[in-house]
């Protein structure tokens, strides 16, 4: 196993599609995280602010484990955010963790 790093790129104006799908999109996210598999995950916001409000958000960062890019690819092709619409553009690298 091994971290990988998931970062998406919304396409513009992605808000109502993310919330169209971001049930789904988060049970996937808990699923990781209940296996001990999930380092973090989250949205990036548009403007400077936790709660961008109707600004919305330009895209999202994962980092969890997986047994091979191929996997982590798989992984991320089947996010429901594909699915709605969300991501424009999905990149997938090894990551290794220094610190903390």
């Amino acid at each position: 196993m091994m971290w990988f790093s998931i970062v998406c790129e919304d396409v513009p104006d992605s808000l109502s599609l993310r919330l169209s799908a971001r049930g789904e999109h988060l049970k996937r996210l808990e699923a990781l995280k209940d296996a001990g598999r999930l380092l973090l995950a989250g949205p990036n916001p548009a403007v400077e602010a936790n709660d961008p409000g109707d600004a919305g958000f330009t895209g999202s960062l994962i980092i969890a484990e997986f047994d091979s890019l191929a996997d982590a690819r798989t992984w991320a092709d089947a996010d429901p955010y594909i699915d709605a619409g969300v991501y424009a553009e999905v990149s997938i690298k090894p990551f290794k963790k220094v610190l903390p």
